[in-house]
């Protein structure tokens, strides 16, 4: 099994309490959220960051990386069936069960190398990386701290129903101009977690792009705290 490699920023003086793995979007490395880190770390002062690389080499950006191919995805047709609920990035759901163990396997060795259980453990998403992060938390035996995804989407929601394992508090963060991942898949996770009786958090951010921004930032920051220092 291929085994990931990436930054990660740990306490500077004190033993690790709690973990956050941090998954990047496509086309882009584990340096690219790793510098969220910093921020979080003002307040969870006893958390190990890792944002490990994605396993493959981007199909369209050499220098970057993926956790799948994005060769089917169609953002125009999200566009045009804003209302659907069966059409929920189904394209995309086979690579991110192929995808899926290789990060199991990461957070599994990252747990063991900490001895922390499972809700010491957050996962944090950006695009991409938000999509992995849903698929692998929901389908967990036991139980994360919690979830927060940028700009993402939930792949596969008409088979949640009979694949979900556990549950945690998920916070999800979209930009209201997304063009990329435009805002309704938001809605469209929303709509298909509340059906398996999970109630995510949902911020729209008015004028966001496909980003991260201060609030965004700041939102999650006091997720990840509440749920991690319990």
């Amino acid at each position: 099994m291929t085994e990931l490699n990436g930054p990660e920023l740990l306490p500077a003086d004190s033993a690790v309490n709690s973990l956050i793995i941090m998954l990047h979007g496509f086309g882009a490395d584990g340096a690219d959220l790793i510098g969220l880190a910093p921020y979080f770390q003002r307040t969870l002062h006893q958390t190990a960051f890792h944002s490990p690389d994605g396993a493959q080499v981007c199909e369209m950006t050499p220098m970057g990386r993926q956790w799948f191919s994005l060769a089917r995805y169609d953002p125009e047709y999200l566009r045009r069936h804003t209302d659907s609920q069966q059409y929920a990035f189904e394209a995309m759901y086979e690579g991110a069960c192929e995808a899926a163990p290789v990060i199991e396997n990461y957070i599994k060795e990252s747990m063991e190398r900490y001895a922390l259980p499972p809700e010491k453990i957050a996962l944090v998403g950006f695009s991409q990386g938000t999509m992995m992060a849903l698929h692998i938390a929901l389908r967990q035996t036991s139980p994360f701290a919690a979830l927060v995804g940028f700009s993402g989407a939930l792949v596969g929601a008409d088979r949640l129903a009979q694949d979900i394992q556990s549950t945690c508090p998920i916070l999800l963060i979209h930009g209201q101009e997304d063009d990329m991942l435009p805002v309704n898949a938001v809605d469209l996770a929303q709509r298909a977690l509340e059906t398996v009786n999970i109630t995510p958090q949902i911020i729209k951010r008015p004028g966001l792009t496909h980003s991260i921004d201060m609030v965004g930032i700041e939102a999650a920051t006091n997720f990840l705290s509440t749920h991690l220092q319990k």
